[in-house]
């Protein structure tokens, strides 16, 4: 999961991808990048956070009215500061481009290219696959004249060979600006334009704090060219069953985001009133409900109506730690529970204290919790979460892509309660997550619930992913 962001208008476009990346910046923690144009690329990525790796310096030679930024989050790869987007290349024309997702089959695509149409790759990112894919597409075309029907055509072709998920944005050298969506729409992808400039991202946040009114969201499967004179084309290239990875919704998008219409928080909240009814079905009477901050404290405020019983803040979060579930190794991830999370005594002590969180992926962070809270003289600790148990591997670009990182996958709920140290432990049902993220509405990704995926996922591909990801984590 990665986030990018690209504008075309007419005033320098990093004064604007650059906040822009600052409101993404919880969508990746590993690397960020930004690539703009005038009379040529100005490149700027590097591996950290966007203050890390931008300064005033830097921004200062990234000139040009178009440009697109990236913040990463390793898939593919090892996550080397090879792979941070975003790309460039030089022919046709010079395109730049970065994306979020993850293509399944990443390696045939990568060997073929190297194979059959002598590219060298320097990465092992998938989005110089798709980058270079492009370009070999747009080869074939009639260079001399440009024009959006022969840009789509070739879009069309790289769409056939794509597995997998895939929100992009590019600029093309002298032509303009492009952004696209892979046909199931996994990724979030959204468009605003303030009469003087277009602006796409991963989330309606940056939108918002860059000061675009109209906005919406790029189609699944939809491909979005604006050029230089500020013209739009735009075009369905494939189609497919809508899916969006509803694992945004639970945990990855920020609550004041709107994601294809539909509110996170607002999720969120119904989430939580679908889980509060269920602890009602299991006979909890705690004394307080509380949220693993940030992600589930509107779940966790509609429990407590539900249930009747009082909402308080029990954990206080540092906010200058990064995000657990999206460090590399488990150990960091332990040791940052105590440096993120420091408990208020006074409203746990000798109360049985129901805790709300978004999901348990390993376990090894919920026991970390529970037992601090423990700690400070909790009298029992219930554990509920507004999502059902994770058990099969993600393979559109959420890092959970073996199935040895799940503790349910191989363990009854029984069995995850007494790992985890809980007095009791409530999941989401499958029925009550789509109903409360979507009121009913269909077109989610549920694979990492479910084992339903929207792509076809060949069982060699899948190993590979496997086998690759572990790699990458020794």
């Amino acid at each position: 999961m990665c986030g990018v962001i690209g504008i075309i208008g007419q005033e320098r476009a990093i004064d604007r991808i650059y906040p822009g990346l600052l409101a993404l910046q919880h969508r990746g923690q590993d690397a960020a990048g930004a690539v703009t144009f005038e009379r040529g690329f100005h490149l700027k990525k590097g591996n950290g956070l966007v203050l890390n790796v931008f300064n005033p310096k830097n921004i200062e030679r990234l000139d040009g009215y178009m440009g697109i930024g990236h913040v990463r989050y390793p898939t593919v790869g090892a996550g080397s500061a090879e792979d941070a987007q975003p790309f460039i290349i030089t022919a046709p024309y010079g395109i730049s481009l970065a994306h979020n997702g993850n293509l399944v089959n990443f390696f045939d695509l990568k060997k073929n290219l190297i194979e059959n149409s002598l590219r060298y790759l320097n990465s092992n990112c998938d989005a110089e696959v798709i980058l270079n894919l492009l370009s070999v597409e747009l080869d074939k075309m009639n260079l001399k004249r440009f024009t959006s029907d022969t840009l789509f055509a070739a879009l069309n072709k790289v769409y056939r060979r794509l597995i997998g998920s895939y929100a992009v944005v590019s600029v093309i050298a002298n032509k303009g600006l492009l952004a696209f969506r892979d046909k199931n729409g996994i990724k979030p992808l959204m468009m605003g334009h303030d009469g003087s400039s277009y602006c796409f991202a991963s989330e309606s946040v940056a939108l918002d704090l860059l000061g675009y009114k109209k906005m919406r969201d790029v189609l699944p499967g939809e491909a979005i060219f604006i050029d230089t004179e500020k013209k739009l084309y735009k075009k369905k290239i494939q189609r497919g069953r809508k899916a969006t990875c509803i694992f945004e919704y639970v945990y990855f998008a920020r609550p004041d985001s709107i994601i294809d219409g539909i509110g996170v928080y607002e999720a969120r909240l119904r989430l939580g009133e679908e889980l509060g009814k269920e602890c009602s079905r299991h006979g909890l009477t705690p004394d307080v409900v509380m949220p693993i901050p940030d992600t589930a404290r509107g779940a966790a405020q509609m429990v407590a109506e539900v249930l009747g019983v009082k909402h308080r803040e029990g954990l206080i979060k540092n906010r200058y730690i990064y995000r657990t579930f999206i460090m590399p190794t488990q150990a960091e991830r332990i040791e940052a529970v105590r440096l993120k999370l420091n408990p208020i005594k006074t409203e746990i002590q000798g109360k049985d204290v129901l805790l709300i969180d978004d999901s348990i992926v390993r376990g090894n962070t919920s026991r970390e919790i529970i037992a601090l809270i423990r700690s400070v003289g909790a009298r029992k600790v219930y554990y509920a979460l507004y999502s059902p148990p994770l058990r099969f591997p993600c393979v559109y670009g959420i890092d959970m892509q073996t199935r040895g990182e799940f503790i349910a996958r191989d363990k009854s709920i029984d069995q995850i309660c007494e790992s985890i140290d809980a007095d009791a432990l409530v999941y989401q049902t499958a029925d009550g997550l789509v109903k409360g993220v979507g009121e009913g509405a269909e077109g989610f990704c549920t694979a990492c619930f479910t084992g339903s995926y929207p792509t076809q996922i060949p069982g060699p591909l899948l190993q590979r992913i496997e086998a690759d990801r572990m790699m990458a984590k020794q």
